[in-house]
């Protein structure tokens, strides 16, 4: 037998007791956003720091102006050098009633299609994930003594609540950390048969809008008509961020926007992705992005603009005839290939303030900010052995997909440590991560498990 199908072997005979560890990882309520539950955050680290150590690990949990950060090695400073990213806190639970069983009391359940289903808070984002390195790792000690290449552990405490703590850490500790990759367990496979890397992740940038108008609020009976209404502005301004295709139309928008190869759409079109039932899960069936792109490229490789909240003049119930004083709007743009969010929200206010009445007054979000795309080339070569390894697990080749959302670690990786990301996760579509019945696919967990063995043997060429 060879040493991988050894080690292998031992993962799965061990996997009663690793299903044991990650339910008591389970049941910490590590909830970052509520200082009530700052307790259990530092309880699930050294819980972590401890398991670690006692497979040989130089672990240690380290402080930060938030919440502690563990951070462990194993091996020399000679061979491959892996940094494995993951994160120990999760989300409030709420809302309570409508759990079909307590959050940090994790259960088995099989449904009717016969899949075993592990029930929790965190158990898909991101305990369940990260254990499957963790014990990955176990299994290659408990049968060679060591791991093939060295490895660096880095998990935090503060993801779920903006990670505040971690980018200051990385620029202090950039020596210690920085490796010839990373790899971000805290994705999805495409399907549960077939595997996924993410290659691509939009950034974000956000604003506010408030345009001002009167002093105060008017009686619409005696101003309405001479009296500038904030509303009517703020709506035409709106209005015209987008042109009849759905095409933003702030000047310089598209600067730096990459048009995907054709090698990758090709891909992409091969995973028989339905755009109407895409759109009809939600109660929708007309497509509003740009014509001629489908939903998966508008997704992954597009930017948008979006207006995510308005306020103004009365909401309550009934009629109340006013012309407001004030009305705001709360936007984001989510970014793609080498478009700058600064620039963005530059020409985002410059858009506004051409819109504007010299009546009104305009001001914009103190806070506002956001963080660039990030792309990881398809052709790094750890994207091809972790495409390797992962087809060797499941049987059938890895997808190189995107995802409209954002990890900004995979961008402080890159412009503070200087490395790639690859992001391989093992979560599916329907865990409910955020929500109530939060759950984890007991294969995802197992055959995740397994990926990682794989891939680890893979890091020792």
């Amino acid at each position: 037998m060879s040493e991988l199908n050894r080690v292998l072997a031992a993962a799965d005979a061990a996997m009663p007791q690793s299903l044991d560890r990650l339910f008591t990882l389970l049941r910490i309520p590590s909830l970052s956003a509520d200082p009530a539950f700052d307790k259990d955050c530092r309880r699930a680290g050294q819980w972590l720091v401890d398991e670690l150590s006692a497979l040989g690990f130089r672990a240690a949990l380290r402080e930060t102006a938030g919440k502690p950060m563990v951070v462990a090695h194993f091996g020399d400073a000679s061979g491959q050098h892996a940094l494995f990213y993951g994160h120990y806190d999760v989300q409030p639970p709420d809302p309570l009633d409508k759990w079909e069983t307590p959050p940090f009391e994790p259960v088995i359940r099989k449904g009717k299609d016969g899949r075993e289903r592990i029930y929790g808070r965190g158990t898909a984002d991101d305990k369940g994930q990260l254990m499957t390195f963790l014990e990955a790792a176990r299994a290659w000690i408990a049968t060679t003594g060591g791991l093939p290449f060295r490895a660096t552990f880095l998990i935090e405490g503060e993801e779920e609540s903006g990670s505040p703590s971690l980018l200051p850490f990385l620029k202090e500790n950039r020596a210690e950390l920085s490796a010839d990759i990373a790899f971000v367990c805290d994705t999805n496979l495409w399907d549960a048969k077939t595997p996924a890397i993410t290659t691509r992740l939009r950034g974000l940038a956000h604003d506010e809008v408030t345009i001002t108008g009167p002093s105060i609020d008017l009686h619409s009976g005696m101003y309405g008509g001479p009296a500038m209404n904030p509303i009517r502005v703020l709506s035409k301004v709106l209005a015209a961020l987008h042109d009849r295709n759905g095409r933003v139309t702030i000047p310089g928008f598209y600067d730096g926007v990459e048009e995907p190869s054709k090698a990758i759409k090709a891909q992409w079109k091969t995973l028989n992705f339905s755009d109407r039932k895409f759109l009809r899960e939600v109660g929708l069936s007309l497509p509003a992005g740009e014509p001629r792109r489908s939903v998966l490229e508008q997704i992954w490789a597009r930017p948008t603009a979006e207006v995510n909240g308005i306020l103004g003049g009365y909401t309550g119930a009934g009629v109340k005839t006013v012309l407001p004083s004030r009305a705001s709007a709360k936007l984001t743009f989510r970014l793609v290939g080498k478009q700058d969010p600064k620039k963005i929200i530059k020409a985002f206010r410059a858009f506004v303030k051409e819109r504007v009445p010299r009546d009104c007054k305009v001001e914009f979000a103190a806070d506002a900010g956001g963080s660039p795309a990030s792309v990881v080339p398809e052709n790094n070569p750890f994207i091809a052995l972790t495409a390797a390894a992962l087809k060797d697990e499941f049987r059938r080749p890895a997808v190189l997909i995107g995802s409209g959302g954002s990890i900004p670690i995979v961008r402080g990786f890159k412009d503070v440590l200087g490395m790639d990301s690859v992001l391989v996760g093992f979560g599916l579509n329907d865990d409910a991560i955020h929500s109530p019945n939060e759950k984890y696919d007991l294969a995802s967990f197992t055959r995740g498990i397994r990926s990682w063995v794989r891939i680890m043997a893979a890091l020792s060429g």
